[in-house]
């Protein structure tokens, strides 16, 4: 029963297509990346980067180097949409892309962790078979079909993608409307759609239009009778993203997944007219390496189920602490705002320094370092490190206030605590960080 849902042979039309598509996003994202000046102020500009802890080692080349860092990347894109070198783009592109992920969170976005994942999968993928320059030169590898699992393994990860975002969405500022009535009064001024956009009635449209649109698009797509309508919804609620929170390349992407669940047929008529047949033989083909593919998969989706669980087992508020937030699919889900002061105390003496960061940090680092207590620790560590090369010992003290969509300002971290001293611990809640029902 297991080797017949894996490994049953179904028609390649939707992973070549797909492909064309992930590769040319990619292309965009990396050169687009470029043009916008996102590398200039996220990576060449400031004079500090906060990775992922335990990341530290990845560093920003020097000078305009992280221009030619993407543009190499936006090459390696324009690779996978060809289907030229296949594999070797795909894998270059992805230890690429996730080396920048984990070397700067200034910028964090879960698109650019999905986008991270999405590389891995793709790279054990054989989307080049068919409509590729591979294919071409090397005509052995030709072929209409592909195994099951290829199809699975792409639907369980956006099933658990769009599931995890929207049971995220299922908690009181969601859905009391205030927290989306406070991302569209920032949208007040849109050309045309601003003043729209402020109505009570949209807040609530928001809410529980995005909580069921990722419960049931999967579902929805996988059956036949509401395909259509479905993906007209997708269009709408993609765009509509697109439009309002400019968020890269994300909403084109997600449309570009609908095409696995449309019809081979239909894919070839619209996509690949030179592929005039489908395959529907249905052969069953096991590998000599089907017990490691199986506990590989076993393993892969354990994880991606597991991850964005971890917050529970943290104390607090995932929105108060942010342990266990990123890796989560927790999207949009909530506006901070706070203020941070750094006091530096030099071992043996009572003079008080309070940090300039504006010396140190970009303006997204400012907003950022304010409101996550990650950062806050990573800066004070910088400090430390910094006073160390000039022979000095310090404690770093940190006086800082939160708002969690706009309610009121409380404090987060306590003041009492050498940050300087303190060690991080992955899998366990900081005391330092102060409860989210504190005075």
């Amino acid at each position: 029963m297991l080797n017949r849902w894996l490994f049953k042979q179904v028609d390649n039309s939707a992973l070549v297509v797909f492909r064309v598509l992930f590769g040319l996003l990619i292309a965009i994202e990396a050169f687009g990346a470029i043009w916008t000046g996102w590398i200039r102020r996220t990576l060449i500009e400031p004079s500090v980067t906060f990775n992922f802890i335990g990341f530290e080692f990845l560093q920003p080349l020097p000078g305009n180097g992280m221009l030619w860092y993407y543009a190499v990347m936006g090459i390696f894109g324009i690779f996978v949409m060809l289907g030229f070198r296949y594999r070797m783009s795909i894998i270059c592109y992805g230890i690429m892309w996730s080396a920048v992920y984990l070397m700067q969170k200034s910028s964090y976005n879960n698109h650019y962790y999905l986008l991270m994942l999405l590389c891995f999968i793709m790279s054990f993928l054989p989307a080049h078979r068919w409509f590729s320059l591979d294919a071409k030169f090397r005509p052995g590898i030709s072929k209409i079909s592909m195994p099951r699992w290829v199809w699975i393994v792409i639907v369980l990860q956006l099933w658990i993608v769009y599931t995890y975002a929207s049971i995220a969405k299922m908690y009181p500022d969601w859905l009391d409307g205030s927290f989306p009535a406070l991302l569209m009064r920032s949208k007040d001024d849109y050309w045309l759609v601003g003043e729209f956009l402020q109505q009570g009635w949209i807040r609530y449209a928001i809410a529980y239009f995005g909580i069921l649109f990722d419960l049931l698009i999967i579902p929805l797509l996988l059956w036949k009778r509401t395909r259509l309508p479905i993906f007209l919804a997708a269009i709408f609620f993609h765009l509509f993203n697109s439009f309002i929170f400019h968020i890269g390349i994300f909403p084109y992407m997600s449309l570009a997944f609908c095409i696995f669940f449309f019809p081979s047929e239909k894919i070839n008529k619209w996509f690949l007219r030179n592929k005039k047949e489908y395959y529907d033989k249905g052969e069953i083909v096991i590998p000599s390496y089907r017990n490691i593919l199986v506990a590989g998969m076993a393993v892969w989706f354990v994880i991606q189920v597991s991850l964005p669980l971890r917050h529970w087992f943290f104390q607090d508020d995932v929105l108060w602490t942010e342990e266990g937030h990123r890796l989560s699919w927790r999207m949009m889900l909530r506006g901070k705002s706070g203020r941070a002061a750094f006091k530096v105390v030099e071992k043996g003496k009572t003079d008080t320094i309070y940090v300039d960061k504006k010396k140190y940090l970009s303006r997204k680092q400012l907003r950022s370092i304010s409101t996550k207590p990650d950062m806050i620790w990573q800066f004070a560590q910088r400090l430390e490190k910094e006073y160390a090369e000039q022979g000095k010992e310090i404690e770093v003290y940190v006086e800082g206030k939160i708002s969690v969509n706009g309610g009121e300002y409380k404090p987060l971290i306590d003041p009492k605590v050498d940050l300087a001293a303190e060690k991080w611990q992955h899998f366990k809640h900081h005391d330092w960080i102060l409860p989210s029902n504190s005075e």
